[in-house]
C-alpha cells in the first residue's frame, strides 16, 4: 500500500483528470459517456447545495488516482440517513495501491461525522476484484436490485 495518496473533496481544478478518471469508469462498465453527460455530473459535483458530492484520491505529484461519488439518501423503515456510494473508481495502474481503501474510510468517516447509518453502493457481480476489497470491508447484503424504466 502505497503512502503517498491522499484524500480530498474534488476541486474545480481537478476537471481534467477527474473526467480521464469518469470516462475509465464508464469504459469500465461499458456504458456510453457524452461529454453532456459528464459536464453534467461535474457541474453536481462542484455545486454545494446538489446533493452529489466526490471525493478523490491525489498522489504524492498531484496526480488523481481515484475518484468516488457519493450523496445521502433517506432510509425511512428505520428513520435515519444513509450514504449512497454511486461511483468508486481507481485508475488500473494504481489498483493495489491502497486508493480504494483511503476512498471507503473517507466515506465512513464523513458518515460516522454526519451521522449517517450506513454507507451502501452496489457492484456488478462480475466484478471480482471490487468484491474481493469489499467483502473485506463492509457485509454483503442479500438485497436483489431491480432497475424499471419509467413510464414504461
Amino acid at each position: 500500500m502505497s503512502t503517498d495518496i491522499t484524500v480530498r473533496a474534488v476541486r474545480a481544478g481537478d476537471f481534467p483528470q477527474w473526467r480521464a478518471l469518469y470516462q475509465g469508469y464508464a469504459d469500465f462498465y461499458g456504458v456510453e459517456q457524452t461529454e453532456e453527460a459528464a459536464g453534467l455530473v461535474w457541474s453536481w459535483v462542484n455545486d454545494p447545495g446538489h446533493e452529489v458530492a466526490a471525493l478523490v484520491a491525489e498522489d504524492g505529484g498531484g496526480r488523481l488516482v481515484g475518484l468516488a461519488h457519493y450523496r445521502p439518501f433517506a432510509r425511512p423503515l428505520s428513520a435515519t440517513t444513509g450514504c449512497f456510494l454511486d461511483d468508486l473508481f481507481v485508475d488500473p495502474a494504481r489498483r493495489g495501491s491502497g486508493a480504494a481503501d483511503l476512498l471507503l474510510a473517507a466515506l465512513r468517516g464523513i458518515a460516522a461525522e454526519r451521522g449517517w447509518s450506513v454507507v451502501r453502493w452496489i457492484t456488478a457481480d462480475d466484478n471480482h476484484r471490487a468484491r474481493a476489497k469489499y467483502d473485506q470491508v463492509a457485509t454483503r447484503t442479500m438485497w436483489v436490485t431491480y432497475d424499471m424504466a419509467p413510464g414504461a
